[in-house]
C-alpha cells in the first residue's frame, strides 16, 4: 500500500494505529458500507465531512456512520452563527483527499477539526486513512492528539 499523508504524519508523530482495508466500491463510498465490509458496527466507523462556517471558514468534522451532521450543533461548537456543507466538487481541492477518502489527519490545510463525543464509547474507532478502502483504527485520545480535535455533540441520529 502506498502511504497516505495521514499514515506518514501518524508514523512521524509516533502515534499507534492499525491499517484496516477492504475492496472499495466506487458506487458506494459511505461509512455505512465501510463498516459493513469491515464487519464492524456503524457507530465505530467515523466519516469525515467538510463544512464552512460564516466566521471560521472551512472546518472538518467526524461523526459515526448512520448519523447526520447536526449543522446547528457544529455551529455552536465552532463559534459560528451558521455552518453549511461544502459542495462535493470542493472537497478534493480543499482537503487534498478524494471524496469518500477524507481523513481527519493530513489535509492540505490545518482546518479546525470537530469530533462527535460518541467517540468516547469506544476503545478504538475507524477513520479514513486518506485512500478509498484504506482505514485507520486508532484510539480516540490519539486521534484527538493527532488532529487537534475539539469534541462535542455534533451528530443527529438519522
Amino acid at each position: 500500500m502506498k502511504k497516505t499523508n495521514a499514515v506518514r504524519i501518524l508514523e512521524q508523530a509516533g502515534i499507534h494505529f492499525t491499517i484496516r482495508s477492504f475492496a472499495a466500491e466506487n458506487w458506494d463510498l459511505s461509512a455505512e458500507m465501510a463498516a459493513d465490509l469491515l464487519g464492524l458496527p456503524p457507530d465505530r466507523v467515523f466519516k469525515t465531512l467538510i463544512a464552512r462556517g460564516d466566521r471560521t471558514g472551512v472546518i472538518s468534522a467526524s461523526i459515526p456512520a448512520g448519523c447526520e451532521l447536526d449543522l446547528k450543533a457544529l455551529a455552536r461548537l465552532s463559534k459560528d452563527k451558521k455552518v453549511e456543507m461544502v459542495s462535493l466538487k470542493e472537497v478534493q481541492q480543499l482537503t487534498g483527499y478524494m471524496r469518500g477518502a477524507v481523513s481527519p489527519v493530513g489535509m492540505r490545510h490545518n482546518y479546525p477539526y470537530y469530533l462527535d463525543q460518541s467517540v468516547f464509547n469506544h476503545t478504538t474507532i475507524i477513520v479514513s486513512a486518506g485512500a478509498r478502502g484504506v482505514q485507520l483504527e486508532i484510539s480516540p485520545a490519539e486521534l484527538i492528539r493527532a488532529a487537534g480535535a475539539r469534541v462535542g455533540i455534533i451528530c443527529r441520529i438519522q
